[in-house]
């Protein structure tokens, strides 16, 4: 295994690179593409976020592969290599391994324990699935990074800790208060309708608002989204208007607009989620303010009476003018602002605080020992091929030999030829048993790799045949979720 990850993240870049280092469109798709084409590569995956990205290879070299990955990191993201190395983390082997499972867990979270994590790297396996980048040792790697992950949020608490970047970011608009008591009777405006606009809006939907609009580019997405809140709120379909809008009243009024009809929502809302994949501003500070002007004209009754306009920027880059933090009448919290509240100290010792560290403790430790099984496994897979190699030869040579004695001794009948050939597999099999047994559980310590080149080099195997058995596990390993030799992650 030469598991190699190069990246950046909240932890090591300021926000204002993170957005610009972020990768729209198919940008990933191509980025793991031209990493498998690179040399030092034979298997690539890309985890990016919108407080990281990662890209994952398996690769024969350690500097060439960090030189090539990070050239290419610079050339997809579009910032130059020299202003992006600063801020790049390396991690190899074990070391890389562990970097992923604690992703998987929360640990290298901007709001520790969230679990949204699970979905983006269950979104990148099958994108290197999807694009056969993704071989044996990275299908194996994403999909222990998940179950590690599942079992760290099963095993422990750190759900206590775990909110999601909407529920943290909506605690910080309400400012003490709690999200449902501020957010109850308020009109609420959803832009986009993504993964995590979609949680905004459920988020929102539970807490209470009143009306919650859905705008997105493809009206259809945004409808769908509409209806199924309602449905979960006991709403119920109202006619279709004539500008094109479906409306759906009851408990919770939720209505779906096209993108272009934000202007003429903006004044009307209370609270604002903005979370799309736009390379520019989708809100600019001159917008708000005309949309502040717009808001104060409205008679009263109108609209619900609130102090502030809420804004949640949750995109990279950022939908939002940042410019808007010095707009009176406006409350904007966005990434940059979020990582500033995660990594003060809550100011709150006492049990809960010892308690989440605990948590903490706890998954780390499942970490290691996750880490220390996976690397195990790797190493005791790396001699399965030449194990079967060296099993293969030894049938060879039975049969080579059966077919000898057929040519000295042809009166044989079937029940004796059979007796023999069958006495002869059974003494074969007693001798390379305990060996194999053995060598198997020597390569699974660390330092183990070197068994299966002894291996190699006492029974003279071929090495072709070796490989060739290495290619045949790893085409079933490498399948798609929809193949039947695949596994789901």
């Amino acid at each position: 295994m030469s598991l190699l990850v190069v990246g950046l993240s909240h932890r090591s870049a300021p926000v204002s690179v993170l957005e610009r280092a972020s990768l729209v469109g198919d940008e990933q798709a191509k980025l793991v593409q031209d990493t498998l084409a690179a040399e030092p590569a034979t298997e690539a995956a890309v985890l990016a976020t919108c407080n990281r990205i990662e890209l994952y290879a398996d690769v024969d070299k350690f500097h060439a592969g960090v030189a090539e990955l990070s050239t290419l990191l610079a050339q997809h993201t579009g910032v130059g290599l020299d202003e992006l190395t600063p801020y790049l983390y390396v991690h190899y082997e074990d070391r890389a391994v562990h970097h992923l499972f604690s992703v998987a867990c929360g640990l290298d979270s901007m709001v520790v324990g969230e679990g949204q994590i699970l979905g983006q790297i269950k979104d990148a396996l099958a994108l290197g699935q999807e694009l056969h980048t993704a071989g044996r040792l990275l299908n194996d790697l994403f999909q222990q990074a998940l179950r590690v992950g599942k079992r760290a949020h099963s095993e422990t608490g750190i759900d206590r800790a775990g909110q999601s970047l909407v529920t943290f970011g909506l605690e910080q608009l309400a400012q003490g208060a709690p999200v449902a008591e501020w957010a109850r009777g308020k009109r609420a405006l959803v832009i986009g309708a993504g993964s995590m606009s979609s949680l905004a809006a459920a988020t929102l939907a539970r807490a209470g608002v009143a009306e919650l609009v859905i705008a997105n580019r493809t009206l259809e997405r945004a409808l769908r989204l509409a209806e199924s809140l309602a449905e979960q709120h006991a709403a119920t379909p109202a006619a279709v208007s004539a500008m094109g809008e479906e409306t759906l009243r009851g408990s919770l009024v939720a209505r779906a607009v096209p993108r272009d009809r934000v202007s003429a929502e903006l004044p009307h809302a209370d609270i604002v989620v903005s979370c799309t994949g736009a390379t520019g501003l989708v809100l600019t500070a001159a917008e708000l303010r005309t949309a502040l002007a717009q808001r104060a004209a409205c008679p009263p009754g109108a609209h619900p009476a609130a102090a502030d306009v809420s804004l949640l920027d949750l995109a990279m880059p950022r939908d939002i003018d940042a410019a808007a933090h010095r707009v009176e009448g406006l409350h904007l919290v966005d990434i940059e602002s979020l990582a500033e509240a995660a990594a003060e100290p809550s100011g709150e010792p006492g049990s809960s605080a010892g308690a989440m560290a605990t948590d903490v403790d706890k998954v780390r430790a499942i970490v290691s020992e996750e880490v220390a099984a996976f690397g195990a496994a790797q190493r005791a897979a790396h001699i399965t091929p030449t194990v079967v190699a060296l099993r293969t030869m030894a049938a060879d040579v039975v049969a080579s030999e059966i077919a000898r004695l057929d040519g000295r001794l042809p009166d044989l009948d079937d029940k004796q030829r059979a007796e023999i050939t069958q006495t002869v597999r059974r003494v074969v099999d007693k001798l390379l048993h305990a060996p194999t047994v053995r060598v198997k559980q020597l390569a699974s310590t660390p330092g183990g790799a070197g068994y299966a080149d002894a291996l190699r080099e006492l029974f003279d195997l071929d090495p072709q045949a070796v490989a060739a058995v290495s290619r045949a596990d790893g085409s079933a390993r490498t399948a798609g979720p929809n193949d039947p030799k695949g596994g789901r992650a």
